[in-house]
Protein backbone atom coordinates (compact mmCIF):
# COMPACT_ATOMS: atom_id res chain seq x y z
CA UNK A 1 0.00 0.00 0.00
CA UNK A 2 2.89 2.57 0.58
CA UNK A 3 4.58 2.06 -2.70
CA UNK A 4 1.60 2.91 -4.17
CA UNK A 5 2.87 6.84 -3.91
CA UNK A 6 5.24 5.66 -6.67
CA UNK A 7 2.74 5.88 -8.93
CA UNK A 8 1.82 9.81 -8.45
CA UNK A 9 3.21 12.16 -10.86
CA UNK A 10 5.48 13.48 -11.13
CA UNK A 11 6.64 9.82 -10.96
CA UNK A 12 10.40 10.70 -9.94
CA UNK A 13 9.35 13.21 -7.09
CA UNK A 14 7.42 10.44 -5.47
CA UNK A 15 9.79 7.76 -5.98
CA UNK A 16 12.36 9.77 -4.14
CA UNK A 17 10.08 10.46 -1.62
CA UNK A 18 9.19 7.31 -0.72
CA UNK A 19 12.19 6.20 -0.09
CA UNK A 20 12.80 9.10 2.11
CA UNK A 21 9.83 7.57 3.97
CA UNK A 22 11.39 4.45 4.77
CA UNK A 23 14.57 5.84 6.41
CA UNK A 24 14.23 6.63 9.80
CA UNK A 25 15.61 10.28 10.03
CA UNK A 26 14.43 11.70 13.22
CA UNK A 27 16.25 15.42 14.03
CA UNK A 28 19.59 14.26 15.43
CA UNK A 29 19.69 10.88 13.34
CA UNK A 30 20.47 11.84 10.11
CA UNK A 31 23.73 9.83 9.21
CA UNK A 32 21.42 7.12 7.13
CA UNK A 33 19.98 9.30 5.18
CA UNK A 34 22.29 11.67 4.55
CA UNK A 35 24.42 8.58 3.44
CA UNK A 36 21.63 8.10 0.74
CA UNK A 37 21.38 11.09 -0.47
CA UNK A 38 25.08 10.84 -0.63
CA UNK A 39 24.92 7.82 -2.55
CA UNK A 40 22.30 8.77 -5.42
CA UNK A 41 24.83 12.18 -5.94
CA UNK A 42 27.82 9.59 -6.92
CA UNK A 43 25.44 6.84 -8.89
CA UNK A 44 24.06 9.65 -10.92
CA UNK A 45 27.62 10.10 -11.81
CA UNK A 46 27.51 13.68 -10.49
CA UNK A 47 30.05 16.03 -7.74
CA UNK A 48 29.16 15.39 -4.49
CA UNK A 49 30.26 16.85 -1.34
CA UNK A 50 30.03 16.68 2.25
CA UNK A 51 31.11 19.55 5.03
CA UNK A 52 32.38 19.04 8.62
CA UNK A 53 28.77 18.99 10.46
CA UNK A 54 27.17 16.62 7.70
CA UNK A 55 25.23 18.71 5.03
CA UNK A 56 25.50 16.78 1.85
CA UNK A 57 25.84 18.99 -1.72
CA UNK A 58 25.50 17.93 -5.40
CA UNK A 59 26.44 19.63 -8.34
CA UNK A 60 24.91 18.81 -11.61
CA UNK A 61 26.57 21.13 -14.74
CA UNK A 62 24.43 23.00 -16.83
CA UNK A 63 22.75 21.84 -20.28
CA UNK A 64 24.64 22.83 -23.62
CA UNK A 65 23.95 26.07 -24.26
CA UNK A 66 23.23 27.14 -20.30
CA UNK A 67 26.33 27.39 -19.06
CA UNK A 68 26.87 31.07 -18.43
CA UNK A 69 23.65 30.98 -16.57
CA UNK A 70 23.21 31.80 -13.04
CA UNK A 71 23.81 29.02 -10.37
CA UNK A 72 20.58 27.87 -8.49
CA UNK A 73 21.17 26.48 -5.21
CA UNK A 74 18.08 24.22 -4.25
CA UNK A 75 17.85 23.98 -0.63
CA UNK A 76 15.83 21.52 1.94
CA UNK A 77 16.46 19.72 5.11
CA UNK A 78 16.56 16.42 5.43
CA UNK A 79 15.46 15.54 8.96
CA UNK A 80 11.91 15.57 10.30
CA UNK A 81 9.93 15.92 13.76
CA UNK A 82 9.12 12.70 14.78
CA UNK A 83 5.43 12.98 16.33
CA UNK A 84 3.01 9.85 17.11
CA UNK A 85 -0.25 9.17 18.44
CA UNK A 86 -0.01 8.16 21.69
CA UNK A 87 -1.11 4.74 21.41
CA UNK A 88 0.74 4.09 18.42
CA UNK A 89 3.87 1.93 18.93
CA UNK A 90 6.35 3.30 15.75
CA UNK A 91 9.47 3.66 16.99
CA UNK A 92 10.83 6.25 14.30
CA UNK A 93 14.68 5.34 15.37
CA UNK A 94 14.04 2.18 13.69
CA UNK A 95 10.51 1.72 12.02
CA UNK A 96 9.65 3.34 8.22
CA UNK A 97 7.01 5.59 7.71
CA UNK A 98 4.14 3.83 6.11
CA UNK A 99 2.52 6.89 3.67
CA UNK A 100 -0.51 6.16 2.16
CA UNK A 101 -3.23 8.17 -0.01
CA UNK A 102 -6.44 9.66 0.92
CA UNK A 103 -8.04 11.53 -1.82
CA UNK A 104 -6.19 14.46 -3.06
CA UNK A 105 -3.67 13.54 -0.02
CA UNK A 106 -0.97 11.79 1.35
CA UNK A 107 -0.96 10.77 4.75
CA UNK A 108 0.94 8.43 7.35
CA UNK A 109 -0.20 5.86 9.46
CA UNK A 110 -1.03 8.22 12.61
CA UNK A 111 2.61 9.88 12.53
CA UNK A 112 4.15 12.82 11.25
CA UNK A 113 5.01 12.02 7.82
CA UNK A 114 8.32 14.35 7.02
CA UNK A 115 6.73 15.40 3.69
CA UNK A 116 8.01 18.81 6.12
CA UNK A 117 10.88 18.91 4.41
CA UNK A 118 11.44 15.23 2.55
CA UNK A 119 9.01 16.11 -0.61
CA UNK A 120 11.26 19.55 -1.00
CA UNK A 121 14.22 16.89 -0.57
CA UNK A 122 12.72 14.63 -3.31
CA UNK A 123 12.01 17.47 -5.62
CA UNK A 124 15.77 18.39 -5.56
CA UNK A 125 16.91 14.76 -6.26
CA UNK A 126 14.22 14.73 -9.23
CA UNK A 127 16.36 17.52 -10.68
CA UNK A 128 19.81 16.05 -10.38
CA UNK A 129 18.61 13.20 -11.85
CA UNK A 130 15.83 13.87 -15.09
CA UNK A 131 18.62 14.61 -17.92
CA UNK A 132 15.28 15.71 -20.25
CA UNK A 133 15.28 19.66 -18.12
CA UNK A 134 16.86 22.61 -19.47
CA UNK A 135 18.56 24.77 -16.84
CA UNK A 136 21.92 26.85 -16.29
CA UNK A 137 24.35 25.02 -13.49
CA UNK A 138 22.92 23.79 -10.77
CA UNK A 139 23.67 22.76 -6.42
CA UNK A 140 21.68 20.86 -4.58
CA UNK A 141 22.14 21.19 -0.97
CA UNK A 142 20.77 19.00 2.21
CA UNK A 143 20.76 20.51 5.56
CA UNK A 144 21.00 18.83 8.63
CA UNK A 145 18.62 18.74 11.85
CA UNK A 146 16.85 21.71 11.17
CA UNK A 147 13.66 20.98 13.60
CA UNK A 148 15.99 21.74 16.36
CA UNK A 149 18.40 24.42 16.29
CA UNK A 150 18.82 24.45 12.66
CA UNK A 151 22.41 22.93 13.13
CA UNK A 152 23.18 22.47 9.36
CA UNK A 153 22.24 25.67 7.96
CA UNK A 154 24.15 26.93 11.17
CA UNK A 155 27.04 24.99 10.17
CA UNK A 156 27.48 25.61 7.05
CA UNK A 157 30.92 28.09 5.91
CA UNK A 158 31.50 30.42 2.73
CA UNK A 159 32.64 28.63 -0.16
CA UNK A 160 31.06 25.40 0.25
CA UNK A 161 28.24 26.33 -1.99
CA UNK A 162 28.67 28.65 -5.02
CA UNK A 163 25.12 29.68 -5.96
CA UNK A 164 23.94 32.70 -6.83
CA UNK A 165 20.00 32.26 -6.40
CA UNK A 166 18.83 29.75 -3.61
CA UNK A 167 15.53 28.00 -3.93
CA UNK A 168 14.28 27.26 -0.57
CA UNK A 169 11.64 24.17 -1.07
CA UNK A 170 10.85 24.30 2.30
CA UNK A 171 7.73 26.50 2.58
CA UNK A 172 3.75 24.89 2.55
CA UNK A 173 1.43 26.64 1.23
CA UNK A 174 1.56 26.34 -2.81
CA UNK A 175 0.42 29.96 -4.36
CA UNK A 176 2.98 32.00 -2.20
CA UNK A 177 6.79 32.45 -2.27
CA UNK A 178 8.31 33.93 0.44
CA UNK A 179 11.20 36.99 0.27
CA UNK A 180 11.89 37.33 4.14
CA UNK A 181 11.77 36.08 7.38
CA UNK A 182 12.25 36.92 11.27
CA UNK A 183 15.47 36.63 13.11
CA UNK A 184 15.51 35.90 17.01
CA UNK A 185 16.78 36.02 20.08
CA UNK A 186 16.62 34.70 23.20
CA UNK A 187 16.70 36.73 26.53
CA UNK A 188 16.61 35.09 29.59
CA UNK A 189 16.52 37.17 33.05
CA UNK A 190 17.66 36.10 36.43
CA UNK A 191 17.85 37.77 40.03
CA UNK A 192 18.30 36.15 42.78
CA UNK A 193 16.79 37.12 46.32
CA UNK A 194 16.76 35.90 50.02
CA UNK A 195 13.27 33.64 50.27
CA UNK A 196 12.89 34.33 54.51
CA UNK A 197 10.17 36.85 54.39
CA UNK A 198 7.60 35.70 56.60
CA UNK A 199 4.22 36.23 55.85
CA UNK A 200 2.21 39.03 57.10
CA UNK A 201 0.32 37.51 60.31
CA UNK A 202 -3.64 37.68 59.94
CA UNK A 203 -3.62 37.65 56.19
CA UNK A 204 -5.27 35.15 54.21
CA UNK A 205 -4.03 33.22 51.04
CA UNK A 206 -5.57 33.07 47.65
CA UNK A 207 -4.13 30.72 44.70
CA UNK A 208 -4.94 32.68 41.46
CA UNK A 209 -5.33 31.01 38.41
CA UNK A 210 -5.85 32.37 34.36
CA UNK A 211 -6.24 30.21 31.42
CA UNK A 212 -8.62 29.26 28.56
CA UNK A 213 -6.43 31.50 26.46
CA UNK A 214 -5.57 30.38 22.80
CA UNK A 215 -1.99 30.30 22.97
CA UNK A 216 -0.19 29.77 19.75
CA UNK A 217 3.19 29.85 18.12
CA UNK A 218 4.55 33.92 19.07
CA UNK A 219 5.84 34.14 15.74
CA UNK A 220 3.53 33.19 13.30
CA UNK A 221 0.40 33.74 15.09
CA UNK A 222 1.93 37.38 16.98
CA UNK A 223 -0.67 39.24 14.47
CA UNK A 224 -3.52 37.73 16.00
CA UNK A 225 -3.75 39.76 19.15
CA UNK A 226 -3.99 36.66 21.43
CA UNK A 227 -3.62 37.29 24.97
CA UNK A 228 -0.19 36.61 27.25
CA UNK A 229 -0.87 35.00 30.18
CA UNK A 230 1.72 36.12 31.90
CA UNK A 231 1.25 40.27 31.31
CA UNK A 232 -2.41 39.57 31.86
CA UNK A 233 -1.66 38.22 35.43
CA UNK A 234 1.26 40.67 35.98
CA UNK A 235 -0.83 43.67 34.99
CA UNK A 236 -3.28 42.26 38.09
CA UNK A 237 -0.96 41.97 40.63
CA UNK A 238 0.14 45.54 40.12
CA UNK A 239 -3.77 46.40 40.15
CA UNK A 240 -3.65 44.65 43.79
CA UNK A 241 -0.85 45.69 45.34
CA UNK A 242 -1.80 49.61 44.72
CA UNK A 243 -5.66 48.81 45.96
CA UNK A 244 -5.46 46.44 48.04
CA UNK A 245 -1.46 45.72 49.37
CA UNK A 246 -1.42 42.21 48.65
CA UNK A 247 1.79 40.40 48.49
CA UNK A 248 3.21 37.91 46.56
CA UNK A 249 3.92 34.56 47.41
CA UNK A 250 5.24 32.99 44.01
CA UNK A 251 3.62 33.90 40.61
CA UNK A 252 4.97 31.52 37.41
CA UNK A 253 3.88 30.93 33.78
CA UNK A 254 4.23 29.58 30.25
CA UNK A 255 6.01 26.88 29.09
CA UNK A 256 7.89 27.06 25.73
CA UNK A 257 10.27 29.63 24.45
CA UNK A 258 8.53 30.07 21.50
CA UNK A 259 5.06 29.25 22.44
CA UNK A 260 2.20 32.53 23.69
CA UNK A 261 1.55 31.15 27.22
CA UNK A 262 -1.81 30.21 27.39
CA UNK A 263 -1.99 29.80 31.47
CA UNK A 264 -0.20 32.18 34.72
CA UNK A 265 -0.40 31.08 38.11
CA UNK A 266 0.32 33.00 41.06
CA UNK A 267 -0.33 32.34 45.03
CA UNK A 268 -0.66 36.02 47.10
CA UNK A 269 -1.95 37.17 50.48
CA UNK A 270 -4.43 39.59 51.23
CA UNK A 271 -5.32 41.16 54.62
CA UNK A 272 -8.67 39.48 55.56
CA UNK A 273 -10.57 42.68 55.67
CA UNK A 274 -9.71 43.23 51.96
CA UNK A 275 -10.31 39.32 51.14
CA UNK A 276 -13.76 40.08 49.89
CA UNK A 277 -12.80 43.25 47.69
CA UNK A 278 -10.00 40.66 45.81
CA UNK A 279 -12.07 38.20 45.10
CA UNK A 280 -14.64 41.02 43.67
CA UNK A 281 -11.43 42.60 41.20
CA UNK A 282 -10.36 39.40 40.60
CA UNK A 283 -14.24 38.65 39.04
CA UNK A 284 -13.87 42.42 37.28
CA UNK A 285 -10.64 41.17 35.16
CA UNK A 286 -12.05 38.33 33.97
CA UNK A 287 -15.20 40.44 32.85
CA UNK A 288 -12.02 42.98 31.57
CA UNK A 289 -10.30 40.73 29.66
CA UNK A 290 -13.40 38.79 28.49
CA UNK A 291 -14.15 42.32 26.99
CA UNK A 292 -10.87 43.82 26.09
CA UNK A 293 -9.81 40.16 23.84
CA UNK A 294 -13.67 39.73 22.46
CA UNK A 295 -13.58 37.93 18.97
CA UNK A 296 -9.55 37.17 19.67
CA UNK A 297 -10.01 35.03 22.39
CA UNK A 298 -13.44 32.65 23.90
CA UNK A 299 -13.91 32.37 27.49
CA UNK A 300 -10.81 33.39 29.38
CA UNK A 301 -11.06 31.99 33.32
CA UNK A 302 -9.67 33.95 36.02
CA UNK A 303 -10.41 32.12 39.37
CA UNK A 304 -9.27 33.06 42.89
CA UNK A 305 -9.36 30.12 45.66
CA UNK A 306 -8.30 30.25 48.91
CA UNK A 307 -5.02 28.12 49.71
CA UNK A 308 -2.73 27.11 52.65
CA UNK A 309 -0.61 30.32 54.07
CA UNK A 310 2.75 30.08 52.44
CA UNK A 311 5.56 30.41 54.97
CA UNK A 312 7.65 33.17 53.19
CA UNK A 313 6.44 35.51 50.47
CA UNK A 314 8.50 37.84 48.09
CA UNK A 315 10.09 41.10 49.71
CA UNK A 316 8.03 43.84 48.98
CA UNK A 317 10.65 45.56 47.29
CA UNK A 318 11.60 42.93 44.87
CA UNK A 319 8.06 41.46 43.83
CA UNK A 320 6.82 45.37 43.09
CA UNK A 321 10.01 46.03 41.08
CA UNK A 322 9.31 42.37 39.27
CA UNK A 323 5.82 43.36 38.67
CA UNK A 324 6.96 47.06 37.37
CA UNK A 325 9.80 45.46 35.08
CA UNK A 326 7.23 43.19 33.61
CA UNK A 327 4.53 45.26 33.09
CA UNK A 328 7.06 48.16 30.97
CA UNK A 329 8.67 45.35 28.56
CA UNK A 330 6.81 45.45 25.60
CA UNK A 331 5.24 42.49 24.05
CA UNK A 332 3.39 41.04 20.64
CA UNK A 333 3.49 43.49 17.46
CA UNK A 334 6.07 46.38 17.93
CA UNK A 335 6.37 47.22 14.19
CA UNK A 336 5.54 46.64 10.82
CA UNK A 337 7.00 45.75 7.23
CA UNK A 338 6.37 49.02 5.47
CA UNK A 339 6.58 47.48 1.40
CA UNK A 340 4.15 44.58 3.21
CA UNK A 341 1.13 46.11 4.78
CA UNK A 342 -0.22 44.19 7.81
CA UNK A 343 3.23 42.15 7.80
CA UNK A 344 4.79 41.99 11.06
CA UNK A 345 8.44 43.20 11.32
CA UNK A 346 9.25 42.98 14.68
CA UNK A 347 7.78 41.42 17.97
CA UNK A 348 8.43 40.20 21.60
CA UNK A 349 6.62 37.61 23.68
CA UNK A 350 7.03 37.22 27.26
CA UNK A 351 6.94 33.45 27.15
CA UNK A 352 7.91 32.35 30.76
CA UNK A 353 7.89 33.47 34.52
CA UNK A 354 9.25 32.00 37.46
CA UNK A 355 8.98 33.97 40.78
CA UNK A 356 9.37 31.90 43.51
CA UNK A 357 12.10 30.21 45.85
CA UNK A 358 14.90 33.24 46.28
CA UNK A 359 14.96 33.48 42.09
CA UNK A 360 13.60 35.44 39.12
CA UNK A 361 13.46 33.39 35.98
CA UNK A 362 12.08 35.14 33.26
CA UNK A 363 12.46 33.97 29.23
CA UNK A 364 11.63 36.31 26.20
CA UNK A 365 11.69 35.73 22.28
CA UNK A 366 12.42 38.60 20.10
CA UNK A 367 11.89 38.44 16.50
CA UNK A 368 12.55 40.59 13.62
CA UNK A 369 13.31 40.45 10.00
CA UNK A 370 15.68 43.51 10.63
CA UNK A 371 18.83 42.92 12.63
CA UNK A 372 18.71 46.52 13.78
CA UNK A 373 15.39 46.20 15.23
CA UNK A 374 15.57 42.83 16.77
CA UNK A 375 18.44 44.35 19.27
CA UNK A 376 16.48 47.38 19.65
CA UNK A 377 13.64 45.78 21.01
CA UNK A 378 16.04 43.62 23.07
CA UNK A 379 18.17 46.32 24.51
CA UNK A 380 14.68 47.95 25.57
CA UNK A 381 13.95 44.82 27.45
CA UNK A 382 17.72 44.49 28.94
CA UNK A 383 16.91 48.34 30.05
CA UNK A 384 13.68 47.20 32.15
CA UNK A 385 15.37 44.83 34.02
CA UNK A 386 18.79 46.20 34.60
CA UNK A 387 17.11 49.10 36.38
CA UNK A 388 15.77 46.75 39.18
CA UNK A 389 18.98 44.89 39.01
CA UNK A 390 18.57 42.10 37.56
CA UNK A 391 20.98 40.05 34.95
CA UNK A 392 20.25 40.13 31.43
CA UNK A 393 21.78 37.71 28.96
CA UNK A 394 20.98 37.50 24.79
CA UNK A 395 21.32 33.53 23.75
CA UNK A 396 20.88 31.87 20.45
CA UNK A 397 20.44 34.46 18.08
CA UNK A 398 20.23 34.06 14.65
CA UNK A 399 19.78 36.17 11.10
CA UNK A 400 16.56 37.46 9.63
CA UNK A 401 16.18 37.34 6.29
CA UNK A 402 15.77 40.96 5.17
CA UNK A 403 13.19 41.12 2.05
CA UNK A 404 13.87 42.57 -1.40
CA UNK A 405 10.99 42.74 -3.00
CA UNK A 406 12.59 44.02 -6.14
CA UNK A 407 14.76 41.13 -7.07
CA UNK A 408 15.64 39.38 -9.91
CA UNK A 409 14.41 35.76 -8.47
CA UNK A 410 11.34 37.15 -7.65
CA UNK A 411 10.54 38.90 -10.68
CA UNK A 412 11.39 35.58 -12.67
CA UNK A 413 9.05 33.30 -10.54
CA UNK A 414 6.22 35.76 -10.51
CA UNK A 415 6.47 35.67 -13.64
CA UNK A 416 6.70 32.20 -14.68
CA UNK A 417 4.02 31.43 -11.87
CA UNK A 418 1.80 33.81 -13.66
CA UNK A 419 2.25 32.15 -17.10
CA UNK A 420 1.54 28.84 -15.97
CA UNK A 421 -1.41 29.59 -13.64
CA UNK A 422 -2.85 32.76 -15.02
CA UNK A 423 -2.73 34.33 -11.48
CA UNK A 424 0.24 35.84 -9.43
CA UNK A 425 1.70 34.39 -6.47
CA UNK A 426 1.12 35.75 -3.24
CA UNK A 427 4.37 37.37 -2.02
CA UNK A 428 4.82 37.13 2.11
CA UNK A 429 7.18 37.89 4.56
CA UNK A 430 7.07 35.26 7.29
CA UNK A 431 7.17 35.90 10.82
CA UNK A 432 9.39 33.23 12.03
CA UNK A 433 13.06 31.40 11.77
CA UNK A 434 13.83 29.86 8.14
CA UNK A 435 16.89 28.10 7.22
CA UNK A 436 17.29 31.19 4.58
CA UNK A 437 17.92 33.91 7.49
CA UNK A 438 21.14 31.79 8.96
CA UNK A 439 22.46 30.52 5.26
CA UNK A 440 22.11 34.57 4.05
CA UNK A 441 24.68 35.28 6.88
CA UNK A 442 27.00 32.47 5.46
CA UNK A 443 26.65 33.78 1.74
CA UNK A 444 24.69 37.98 1.89
CA UNK A 445 24.82 38.40 -1.89
CA UNK A 446 22.95 34.97 -2.76
CA UNK A 447 19.00 36.10 -3.88
CA UNK A 448 17.01 33.81 -2.17
CA UNK A 449 13.22 32.34 -2.26
CA UNK A 450 11.13 30.09 -0.70
CA UNK A 451 8.25 27.77 -1.80
CA UNK A 452 6.30 24.89 -1.99
CA UNK A 453 3.74 22.27 -1.99
CA UNK A 454 0.36 22.60 0.25
CA UNK A 455 1.47 20.79 3.32
CA UNK A 456 -1.39 20.76 6.01
CA UNK A 457 -0.56 19.59 9.95
CA UNK A 458 3.38 19.77 9.98
CA UNK A 459 4.82 18.62 12.88
CA UNK A 460 1.60 16.42 14.05
CA UNK A 461 0.84 12.94 13.16
CA UNK A 462 -2.23 14.79 11.10
CA UNK A 463 0.55 16.04 8.49
CA UNK A 464 -0.10 15.26 4.82
CA UNK A 465 0.38 16.85 1.97
CA UNK A 466 -1.86 18.09 -1.20
CA UNK A 467 -0.66 15.63 -4.24
CA UNK A 468 -1.81 18.30 -6.93
CA UNK A 469 0.33 21.24 -5.47
CA UNK A 470 3.21 18.64 -5.61
CA UNK A 471 2.33 18.71 -9.49
CA UNK A 472 2.04 22.41 -9.13
CA UNK A 473 5.11 23.01 -7.95
CA UNK A 474 7.50 20.78 -10.09
CA UNK A 475 5.99 22.27 -12.80
CA UNK A 476 7.10 25.66 -11.15
CA UNK A 477 9.99 24.80 -10.74
CA UNK A 478 11.72 22.91 -14.06
CA UNK A 479 10.19 26.23 -15.72
CA UNK A 480 11.67 28.55 -13.71
CA UNK A 481 15.36 26.26 -13.99
CA UNK A 482 15.14 27.05 -17.69
CA UNK A 483 14.48 30.91 -17.17
CA UNK A 484 16.91 31.64 -14.99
Amino acid sequence: MSQAIKDLNPKSVWSYFYDLTQIPRPTGQVKEVCAYVERVGKELGLETLTDEVGNVLIRKPATPGMEGRKIVTLQSHLDMVPQKNSHVTHDFSKDPIQPWIDGDWVKAKETTLGADNGIGAAMALAVMADKSLVHGPLEALFTIDEEVGMVGAFGLKPGFSKGDILLNLDSEEEGELFIGCAGGVDINVSLGYKDEEPAPEGDVAVLLKLSGLKGGHSGVDIHLGRGNANKMMFRFLKKAVEELSICVAWAEGGSLRNAIPREATALITVQKENASALWEMVSDFEDLYNKEYAGIEEGIKFVAAEHEMPKTIVPDAISNNVIHAIEACQNGVITYLSDFPGTVEASSSLAFVKLRDGALEVKFLTRSSSETRKYMVASSIESAFALIGAKVDFDAPYNGWQPNAHSYILEVMCDTYEKLYKVRPAVKVMHAGLECGIIQGVMPDMEMISFGPTIAHPHSPDEKVNIPTVAKTWDLLVAVLAAV
